[in-house]
């Protein structure tokens, strides 16, 4: 089984973060959007891939690495995928902009990775893949941690619940891929759907495990990268190489990897490779424990830094250290902003470093811009968030978007812009409608982002 961890990581506020758990029981009318208030619902519609500038020296370890092992570390000792044409079938109460989204990632898999797939036909049959759409509560009752999950060999949640003991589900027993199901929840935010379906559809038909060491990749638990990206198409389009079949080990596979990369990314072989460490699990775990759901406070603060010594003993200059400072800034809010603020600081400095982690660097402008509003520094806080706003846009991220956008409006206000910041404002809440979803997370979003203004009543923070 493969899962999106539902850790609130890279997410913009604990209350509004697509992988926190809606507090509300869902039901069959939950699932029907309601008439709203609010300005319509916006959404992406051409994607901007940035062109892959990793080296087909790391991209052939990667590649080994992402297929030879699931997330829990445990090897795989042959190469699986789908070795006919793949269809894929929706089942259960799928709400309209999981169709949509689901359209446009199989266009993208067809366009950039030369996938033949596609919709399935009518009727219950010829589908490979399944996506079913099932109650939030469901996927927590049974994974508490996950966001989504899927599975091979089963074709509904009763089908994986009376087998989810079983080799049938284990995907260490697969000499190929045959038959697989996605389970996403039918009633929560746009934007968590369709991260859910980006991810977890890559990994149904690609490679299994994540790697903290990718900073472009939606293999990754980070959960930066959450619309697949360039370098994601390029390791499904070497999946699916003819050169490649099922049962391969990972001798064989690493034996034709430089002869495929070499003709499908040209340009990888003039880039010197970064050589990037591994991760260790310990840092993993420290992670995973300083932003996961159910880490009590001194827990959480034990674990980040626990998480920062493991990076600085490490060596790392690379992104996983910033993402430890970022980390730290996260847990320290509520009891230390300064400390927070000197966390985030950190982070940008290592995110800077590199193009490839200019949408690790919008999530620590929104921190830092929230604090610069807060300290009543509109213009700090405007040259913070005006490079990222395009960055938001180009990852198909609207909570990070619309909230960069409503920080701007806040921002503009304190200046004396009223009316432009209204306008922003304006502008923001049909981003916000596809990346925090009901009316109500919407404006808790806007109420929150607006206690930071002093001119509203006080010092808040995101």
């Amino acid at each position: 089984m493969s899962r999106r961890l539902a850790l609130p990581v890279a997410l913009l506020l604990a209350a509004c973060a697509p992988a926190v758990p809606v507090t509300e029981t869902a039901s069959r009318a939950a699932l029907t959007p309601e008439p709203s208030s609010l300005p319509a619902m916006k959404g992406f519609s051409a994607t901007r891939v940035d062109p892959v500038t990793t080296s087909n020296a790391d991209l052939a370890r990667d590649f080994l690495d992402l297929t030879f092992a699931l997330e829990s570390g445990r090897r795989l000792s042959v190469f699986t995928r789908f070795e006919a044409p793949i269809r894929v079938r929706v089942e259960g109460a799928a709400p309209g902009t999981l169709q949509r989204d689901l359209d446009r990632v199989l266009a993208r898999m067809r366009r950039e990775a030369g996938l033949d797939i596609a919709r399935a036909g009518p009727g219950l049959g010829g589908a490979q893949i399944t996506v079913q759409a099932v109650p939030r509560a469901e996927i927590r009752r049974h994974l508490p941690q996950a966001a989504c999950f899927v599975v091979p060999n089963v074709g509904s949640l009763r089908d994986y619940l009376s087998v989810r003991r079983s080799q049938i589900v284990s995907w260490s027993q697969l000499a190929v891929r045959k038959r697989v199901t996605i389970f996403v929840p039918a009633d929560t935010s746009p934007q968590e759907v369709r991260d859910c379906l980006h991810e977890e559809m890559a990994q149904a038909i690609g490679p299994l495990n994540d790697l903290y060491r990718l900073p472009d990749s939606v293999f990754n638990d980070d959960n930066v990268h959450t619309v697949l990206t360039g370098y994601d198409m390029l390791i499904l389009r070497a999946y699916y190489d003819p050169a490649l079949r099922s049962g391969m080990t990972r001798e064989d596979v690493a034996a034709r990897l430089p002869g495929i990369l070499a003709r499908l990314n040209p340009a990888g072989e003039r880039v010197a490779p970064a050589h990037l460490t591994p991760t260790p699990r310990t840092w993993i775990a420290a992670v995973q424990a300083a932003l996961g759901p159910e880490t009590g406070a001194e827990a959480r603060r034990r674990a980040g830094l626990r998480a920062l010594q493991i990076a600085s003993a490490m060596g790392w200059e690379d992104h996983r250290r910033g993402f430890s400072h970022y980390a730290m800034g996260r847990i320290l809010q509520a009891e230390d902003p300064e400390g927070a603020h000197d966390a985030f600081l950190q982070a940008d400095r290592y995110f800077a470093a590199s193009p490839q982690t200019r949408l690790h660097r919008a999530y620590v402008a929104s921190q830092l811009a929230a604090y610069e509003i807060a300290h009543n520094r509109p213009d700090a806080a405007l040259a913070r968030l005006t490079p990222h706003l395009e960055t938001a846009a180009q990852h198909e991220n609207a909570a990070l978007l619309s909230t960069l956008m409503l920080l701007r409006a806040e921002a503009l206000e304190l200046e004396g812009q009223v009316t432009e910041g209204r306008a922003v404002r304006l502008d923001s809440l049909g981003w916000a409608r596809y990346g925090f979803g009901a009316d109500w997370a919407v404006r808790a979003k806007l109420r929150e982002v607006a206690a930071l203004n002093p001119l509203k009543g006080g010092l808040g923070q995101l």
